[in-house]
């Protein structure tokens, strides 16, 4: 009897050893792909920052307003926790310009990318999809 129990000892405890290795891991992972995360997004501030110095339309401000009024216009019960500029496209002209957004909202919260294009100097929602 206490061979079996010695066995399911050093199995747990081989068991416990690789949770803790794999936690250690994901952990490393994570801060990582935060560091990215915020690279990422400090380009996107860069590449806005360009636009903006070209063309008056991409004044941070009025996206901003433009993509809480286009998220709430398609999801009207869906209160905004958070709103994130992720993506721009400044093409020549101004009639294929993109801003794209992640949006958090409800509770728990929940993200959704919002495209918003541009036409006639005005913003609008081009696409809302969700995040998985």
């Amino acid at each position: 009897m206490t061979v079996v129990y010695v066995v399911v000892l050093i199995v747990l405890g081989v068991l416990l050893l690789a949770a803790i290795i794999g936690g250690a891991m994901a952990s490393r992972r994570n801060r990582a792909g935060e560091a990215a995360l915020r690279q990422r997004l400090t380009e996107v501030d860069r590449q806005l920052a360009a636009a903006h110095a070209s063309d008056r339309g991409w004044e941070r401000e009025a996206l901003e307003a433009a993509a809480r009024g286009a998220f709430a216009e398609r999801r009207p019960d869906a209160p905004i926790a958070g709103l994130e500029l992720v993506q721009v496209v400044d093409e020549p002209g101004s009639e294929h310009d993109l801003a794209v957004f992640r949006v958090l909202s409800g509770s728990p919260p929940h993200a959704s990318r919002l495209t918003l294009g541009r036409r006639d100097g005005a913003w609008y929602a081009a696409a809302l999809e969700d995040e998985e």
